[in-house]
């Protein structure tokens, strides 16, 4: 997609400084740059290196865009989420062709909104809703009742339980599984054996959502899981039933989040967490790789970053390792 400085100056809300005609046709690091690709600095000390390469204008801080510069610069507070809003709008227009392929297989009674795309090998059920601007990549299986919002993108082979309900704007990468049953059972005391504990719940996704590549999402047991408005989870995540995921949080890969935990706003969870049932991680701490959180815990503190098993802050946990490390030497 092909958009001018200024076009993108005013959607990134940035300062342009040059000429704002200058097409913009793409975004590349700025070793890879060409003519027309958009890049950006934040290091005052590669600042030199990105006006020297080949890309047609750069983003970077106000302090770092003093002096002169043959090339047009948009200044920003934050260059990188800058550069993200750009890229954004300039793959606005990448979308699928509107349509339904020969190959798709789609009942009666769904109904799809304007723009609507379907590929090849799609099945869609009963009483689906898939509102405007929404493509369905290859191989997507939707089952009955779901409702999916506007210009959403399931990338291929995504299936959808019967009765999720996905907002506008959400993404699910290739393979994801979302309101497929909770991982719930009663053992017999006489037998030992174990017999399935009813899973018929829902599965609510908010608004501005991503879910990565053969990530999973079970849906509630008796009642609901809900992943909020602008949540990101990463590959290979899963999320037990029951489970409630606030506002803008980011769940890194290969964790797994057991039933009925909660996860409150703006939560940070790094890569292969563990997260017993029944945990509440509270608003705004942060889950740092690998740690563990036992059953029934309450982590609470905003920006505080929480380690180990079972994660306790992150200069606690440092502390012990620093005794068991003059612990060894004595030994």
């Amino acid at each position: 997609m092909r958009r001018s400085l200024k076009e993108i100056a005013d959607v990134v809300q940035a300062r342009l400084v040059g000429d704002g005609s200058v097409a913009i046709t793409g975004i590349a690091s700025v070793a890879s740059a060409r003519s027309g690709d958009l890049v950006f600095e934040e290091d005052p000390k590669n600042v030199g290196e990105a006006l020297a390469s080949n890309a047609s204008a750069v983003i970077t801080t106000e302090s770092e865009s003093s002096g002169k510069s043959g090339k047009p610069l948009l200044v920003s507070s934050e260059p990188r989420l800058a550069f993200a809003r750009a890229a954004r709008l300039l793959s606005e227009t990448r979308t699928a062709e509107a349509g339904i392929h020969a190959t798709a297989v789609l009942d009666l009674s769904a109904r799809l909104g304007k723009g609507v795309a379907v590929a090849a090998h799609v099945s869609i059920a009963k009483d689906v809703v898939i509102g405007d601007g929404t493509h369905v990549g290859p191989g997507c299986s939707i089952g009955e009742g779901v409702v999916i919002g506007s210009y959403c993108e399931l990338v291929g082979n995504v299936f959808i339980y019967p009765g999720a309900v996905l907002g506008s704007r959400v993404i699910v990468h290739a393979g994801a599984v979302l309101g497929s049953d909770g991982f719930g059972y009663v053992r017999d005391a006489k037998t030992g054996r174990y017999e399935k504990f009813p899973q018929v719940g829902r599965l609510e996704i908010g608004d501005d959502v991503e879910i990565g590549a053969n990530s999973t999402v079970d849906r509630g047991a008796l009642d609901v899981t809900r992943i909020g408005r602008g949540t990101k989870i990463d590959n290979l995540v899963h999320v037990g039933h029951n489970v409630l995921v606030g506002e803008d949080v980011v769940i890194a890969a290969q964790t797994g989040l057991s039933g009925s935990a909660v996860l409150e706003d703006g939560v940070v969870v790094a890569g292969q967490v563990g997260i017993a049932d029944h945990v509440r991680i509270e608003s705004g701490a942060i889950l740092g790789a690998q740690c563990g959180v036992p059953s029934k815990k309450v982590i609470r503190g905003k920006g505080i970053v929480f380690w180990g098993t079972p994660a306790r802050p992150i200069r606690e946990y440092l502390k012990e390792l620093a005794v068991l490390a003059r612990l060894a030497k004595k030994g």
